[in-house]
């Protein structure tokens, strides 16, 4: 299961799509962050869930929320993906699915649950929204939240 509001999100540190490594301090470190899972870049669901977030980002943004996308895949195809679709976030690497099970986002140990985090400058999960089939949600269950 995800991890729930309330708990201490645990602290990670990953490579973005230029390699650059980024912690989840990093993103906190001037207010709360957003942290979606995501399984696979480029392909329809994952697209569509990052397009909502490049959408309403600068809705986000306006309030202080910085914005990351994880999934397993590698710096080049985030690169890749971030470019085609103008993603104006970081993305972020967990190629051995580290962080994924840290955060509570897998299914039997292989699957990707999509999962979007709402974190506080001082580390605590003010909202974890799960949705794998309305993927406009996941902005709308942040913005709810704000």
């Amino acid at each position: 299961m995800p991890l729930t509001p309330n708990t201490q999100a645990p602290d990670f540190s990953l490579p973005d799509q230029n390699g650059t490594l980024v912690s989840l301090a990093d993103l906190i470190a001037e207010g709360p962050a957003v942290v979606f899972f995501y399984p696979k870049d480029d392909t329809p669901g994952c697209t569509r869930q990052a397009c909502s977030f490049r959408d309403n980002y600068a809705r986000l943004t306006a309030k202080g929320i910085r914005v990351a996308g994880i999934s397993r895949d590698d710096a080049g195809s985030h690169t890749a993906f971030q470019q085609k679709h103008e993603l104006p976030f970081t993305l972020l690497s967990d190629t051995d699915g580290a962080v994924h099970q840290a955060y509570g986002c897998t299914l039997f140990g292989l699957l990707t649950r999509r999962v979007t985090f709402l974190i506080g400058p001082d580390r605590r999960i003010r909202l974890a929204h799960e949705s794998n089939f309305r993927m406009d949600s996941h902005v709308e269950a942040v913005l709810r939240a704000l």
